[in-house]
């Protein structure tokens, strides 16, 4: 198969569960609207904007990219991040991309009671919580009384594993099938089959694939380069350690210098048969 043939054979494959398709999905706002009424059990909810691919920036660690990010006319603002692979502390993921976006739409001096509420949900391919249910609201509780308390934030697990015959469930077979339901879900449908069975679509997806891998091609030697950099520093730091140690210097002197603790000066040592 060439190469060709072999992106556009990808491009088909895919489902909203993949990031791919998802993003370009949520380009539309009324399949937002539609998801959400449906993940929010609202058929009333509006939404005012939609980004996807939402970049929340960290400027003293990690930043996050939201796979989608949206703001209702309630004032809320729903985050959506899609995952396939079960191989993370989702919870943290959930935790850390809510406080996150949290401090990024609070301005200085904005009151806490008037701070956004926060809603995320994590959709999977799998039942995070293995408890047999398609969706899961995690609440706050006080544990000494069991009474519920909201500090502006709520939590929503959503998964494809489990089927309960309930519209969430429905939807989450167009998002890992091959499948449409054009009655319940129209717009999600009609862009779902944009992009996977007419030719500007498929083409389209294409672009993206090819654009994704070259971005993570071009990030894995950047990070191939740094790690590469960072290694000739420690081997031209160890250099310098056991040079510093044929001369006679001692271990603390050394240790001082080179900013290492007197068993890692050791360590070096008798790696290169200094003592």
């Amino acid at each position: 198969m060439s190469y060709n043939a072999k992106i556009r054979a990808d491009a088909m494959s895919l489902n909203p569960i993949d990031d791919a398709l998802f993003v370009k999905m949520a380009e539309s706002l009324k399949v937002c609207q539609e998801m959400l009424r449906v993940f929010l059990r609202d058929k009333q909810l509006i939404v005012l904007e939609n980004v996807p691919q939402s970049i929340v920036k960290n400027l003293q660690g990690r930043s996050c990219i939201l796979d989608l990010k949206c703001r209702l006319a309630s004032g809320k603002i729903v985050h959506i991040e899609v995952q396939k692979a079960d191989d993370d502390d989702h919870q943290r993921r959930v935790r850390y991309n809510s406080s996150l976006l949290t401090s990024n739409i609070a301005d200085p001096g904005t009151k806490f009671r008037d701070i956004p509420d926060v809603i995320s949900i994590f959709i999977s391919k799998f039942d995070v919580f293995k408890r047999g249910k398609a969706v899961y609201h995690v609440e706050r509780i006080i544990k000494e009384t069991g009474d519920k308390v909201y500090n502006g934030t709520q939590e929503i697990y959503i998964n494809a594993e489990i089927d309960d015959d309930s519209d969430i469930a429905k939807l989450m077979k167009v998002f890992v099938e091959d499948s449409y339901y054009d009655d319940k879900f129209p717009a999600t449908s009609d862009r779902k089959r944009i992009f996977k069975t007419t030719e500007e679509g498929v083409n389209e997806m294409c672009e993206v694939i090819e654009r994704n891998r070259a971005e993570a091609h071009a990030e894995g030697r950047a990070e191939g380069r740094a790690e590469g950099r960072a290694e000739g520093r420690m081997e031209e730091r160890y250099e310098i350690v056991t040079d510093m140690l044929r001369d006679g210097m001692n271990i603390s002197t050394v240790a001082r210098i080179a900013k290492m603790t007197a068993e890692q000066v050791m360590a070096i040592g008798k790696k290169a048969a200094v003592f």
